[in-house]
């Protein structure tokens, strides 16, 4: 199967509300970075009483933008996908604003408890204040004025991460686990690969042709994009190992071959995703590390052992 086309051309209109389907709209934070690319887009979803999905980062233009679009409707839905620090900080300060109600998984939280002595190098990216009103599990329907949401947890990038599927819509608001513009940052402790693997397996299973990511413009034909994405994630985990077979011990070593035409820029959060996608080949028993696998540990094909 053929990688997945990424798909780069999308105009953010900061500041704007963007029309991007009857009764959808986008407006997407002044947070543009190598992670988030053009920003983090909020939807609002409906007609008189609205639903926003992820309010965004802490950004007080942000947050202007959002009063003033949503001026002269009802917010009584505030929905969340995951808690870093670029989807859920405006939560609370759009509650206080309009009293809505703030629905999510619950709680950031990782993905798995730290090894002795390990850091997590995403800590400061995860919104560990959020905590929401509804704690929503798999397959809650939240239902709107003018709309119907099943929720649909997909953990991995984050613990906590929930997509939306927009009922009698053929529609789903992805957040980060989907997007078409990158790949999704997996980096443990905070996120897991073999979570993420099978939550991109779920989403297989769906019959929604349009998704509506956290970053970047609509993706259309969906289904066929996520069994590319999965395809993708399969072929870096067997060039990794491949990698670890040939006689790299660590992760920068992996990183410079398998990442040589990535923006240098990225190579720390690739590293992030090789030792992803490592701490799962340590989990299936085919690679081995001394200990408990880290960013730092000297890696083995476990056949050699």
């Amino acid at each position: 199967m053929a990688a997945p086309k990424f798909r780069l051309q999308f105009d953010p209109a900061h500041g704007q509300a963007v029309d991007v389907l009857p009764g959808i709209q986008r407006v997407t934070a002044p947070n543009e970075s190598a992670f988030t690319f053009r920003g983090t887009n909020t939807y609002i979803l409906g007609k008189d009483e609205v639903a926003v999905i992820d309010p965004g980062p802490a950004d007080a233009n942000h947050l202007e933008h959002l009063k003033r679009v949503l001026d002269g409707r009802k917010l009584t839905h505030i929905f969340v996908t995951h808690t870093h620090a670029d989807h859920s900080p405006l939560a609370m300060p759009l509650k206080e604003h309009t009293g809505a109600t703030i629905y999510a998984e619950g709680p950031h939280r990782d993905s798995r408890a730290l090894h002795l002595g390990e850091v997590n190098s995403l800590d400061a990216a995860g919104d560990r204040e959020f905590q929401p009103d509804v704690r929503l599990k798999h397959g809650d329907i939240v239902e709107g004025k003018d709309w119907k949401l099943e929720t649909i947890l997909t953990p991995g990038h984050a613990a906590n991460h929930a997509c939306f599927a927009l009922l009698d819509r053929d529609l789903i608001f992805s957040g980060d686990h989907v997007m078409g513009w990158s790949t999704s940052i997996v980096a443990p402790p905070d996120g897991s690969m073999a979570d993420y693997m099978s939550s991109l397996d779920l989403m297989t299973q769906r019959t929604e042709s349009l998704y509506l990511p956290g970053h970047g413009g609509r993706l259309e034909k969906a289904r066929e994009f996520v069994r590319a994405l999965r395809a993708h994630r399969k072929m870096r985990e067997t060039a990794i190992l491949s990698r670890i077979r040939a006689g790299d011990r660590t992760i920068p070593e992996v990183v410079s071959v398998i990442y040589r035409d990535t923006d240098p820029r990225l190579h720390g959060a690739a590293g992030l995703s090789v030792f992803a996608h490592l701490e799962e080949l340590v989990q299936k028993g085919l690679v081995h590390c001394e200990g408990a696998p880290g960013l730092g540990s000297v890696y083995e094909p476990a056949d050699r052992q």
